[in-house]
This record gives structure tokens, C-alpha cells and sequence, in this order.
């Protein structure tokens, strides 16, 4: 049995995370990358080379994240991380959720990058151990979220999985902070996996992803929440079967709490899926 937010939130902060102040000039952003290349080359054993140009410092800064394991962080590696993160995501450019168009029941749809939404929550499709994608640059969502959001993601991850004594049931949800994206919270689900064909099983556990992260949002008063698709990807989830599950279980669990405020959005990466969803949305 899985984890409540009762018994996990006393143990990771979930209050707002402060934003910091943007790095101010090219020069800057150089100068705290080379810091934080500096630290993890350190952590591995390893000497800095600053020859390399700023894209393929990144690079590397982005890989031995991805690979480095949940340990703590020095807070004046965190204060540069995150100042030059959250200027990343400024320079990305922020996604204002409230502007994008409605179909019924407040629900909305978005096509492009979920790390660029605004809203309260966005949904990441994650593994069972809920660690993120160890795989260097992989551009998988859990890999994208983890390595934009910053390395206290993992780190928050790993205690509620220490806490929990157990990897993540498929179908349940946790949230955290989501640091330096411009949402508030991750709420981290994981999905089924399919194999040949989809069984009763598998529908129902991926039913159940989003009725958990509805609730979760719900606890936490979340005003927005985006859901990625989750399970399409590796994890081989049809993708027009998997909008309708989507679709169906946001639209059921909206019928039953009529008092909730909560602003629904369909994020899609694939022009396909766009169309899937559209098609479904108009005839709700």
C-alpha cells in the first residue's frame, strides 16, 4: 500500500518555492555553469577541463545530472543551479494556462512543452522508483522535467520512496515541489506498461493515474493541473485508447466533485495525439 500526502508531506518542503533572480548577463551564465560542471566532475572523482563551448558544457551538466544519484546538495551549488534554471525557463519562455481556449468542463489542450505551463501542477509519467530517467540527455518527460526542474527533484523523490519502503505502485500519485519550472508542484504518476494487446487491467490502472492525480490536486487546493500522456510512450499505451481513458476519467471525476475548481489540460507533444484529443474533446 502506497503512501497518503498525510504520511509523506511532514517529510519534503511543499511550500512555494522562491523564485531567484535571473542571471543578468551571457558572461554570468558562463561563469556559474563552469561552477556547477566544477561540482559534479568533483562528486565523480574528476578534473574540470573548461575548454569545452557554453552548449556542450550544458550538455554535460544536464548527463552527470541525470546520472547523479539523490545526495544531498550544497546550498551555494543550489543558488547557482537555480538561478541560472529558472533564467532557462524564462528564456524558454512561460505558457500562461489561463489563455488557452476551453471545450466543456473547463477542460483545455495545450500542444507543446509541458515544462513550459504555468499551471499549479503538471503531471510527469513516471517510473517506479520515481528517481527520473537516469539515461544522460534522454529526452523522455521524466528525463526533460527532472533535468529543467533541478536536482532537488530527485532528492524529494527518493525520500518519499525511502519513507514508503516500497518502489511506486502503478496507477497512484505523489507530489512535489516543482522547483525551477514555472509550475508549482510535480505530481508524479506511474503508468502501465502494455505488452501484445491492452487488458481490462491495464485500462483500469491507467484510469486509475488520473483519478489519482485529480485527487492529489484536489488535497492541495491546485486551481490547474496538465496532464502529459501518460503511458504512450515506452510504455506502449495506445495513444487514441489512452485519450479516451484520459478524457473519461477527468470528465467522470469532474461530474462528481461539481465544486471543484480545478482547470483540466491535455498537454500533447505529437501533432497526432492534437488530433486525437480534439476530435474527443468536441464531442463531450
Amino acid at each position: 500500500m502506497g503512501l497518503s500526502l498525510e504520511d509523506y508531506k511532514s517529510e519534503i518542503d511543499l511550500s512555494p518555492y522562491p523564485r531567484p533572480e535571473p542571471v543578468q548577463s551571457e558572461g554570468e551564465k558562463m561563469e556559474i555553469l563552469d561552477a556547477l560542471l566544477k561540482f559534479l566532475l568533483r562528486e565523480r572523482g574528476m578534473i574540470a577541463a573548461f575548454s569545452a563551448t557554453y552548449e556542450r558544457k550544458r550538455e554535460l551538466v544536464r548527463g552527470y545530472m541525470n546520472e547523479r544519484d539523490a545526495l544531498p546538495i550544497p546550498k551555494e551549488i543550489l543558488s547557482l543551479q537555480d538561478r541560472l534554471f529558472w533564467t532557462e525557463t524564462l528564456e524558454r519562455g512561460i505558457v500562461d494556462v489561463g489563455a488557452l481556449c476551453e471545450y466543456k468542463y473547463g477542460i483545455s489542450l495545450f500542444e507543446g512543452d509541458i515544462s513550459r505551463l504555468n499551471a499549479d501542477g503538471i503531471v510527469n509519467a513516471a517510473n517506479r522508483t520515481l528517481l527520473g530517467c537516469f539515461l544522460p540527455g534522454h529526452n523522455c518527460i521524466d528525463n526533460v522535467i527532472h533535468s529543467r526542474a533541478g536536482m532537488q527533484l530527485r532528492r524529494d523523490c527518493a525520500k518519499i520512496i525511502a519513507l514508503q519502503g516500497q518502489e511506486e505502485e502503478t496507477g497512484d500519485a505523489k507530489i512535489t515541489r516543482a522547483y525551477d519550472l514555472p509550475s508549482k508542484y510535480v505530481i508524479h504518476t506511474v503508468g502501465p506498461m502494455v505488452g501484445r494487446k491492452v487488458t481490462n487491467v491495464e485500462s483500469a490502472l491507467l484510469r486509475s493515474c488520473y483519478l489519482s492525480c485529480l485527487d492529489l490536486a484536489e488535497s492541495m487546493e491546485l486551481k490547474s493541473l496538465a496532464f502529459c500522456c501518460v503511458s504512450t510512450g515506452v510504455f506502449n499505451f495506445p495513444n487514441a485508447e489512452a485519450a479516451e481513458i484520459a478524457t473519461g476519467a477527468v470528465v467522470n471525476w469532474k461530474l462528481k466533485h461539481p465544486e471543484s475548481q480545478i482547470k483540466v489540460i491535455f498537454n500533447t507533444f505529437l501533432k497526432s495525439d492534437t488530433e486525437i484529443y480534439q476530435n474527443i474533446l468536441k464531442m463531450i
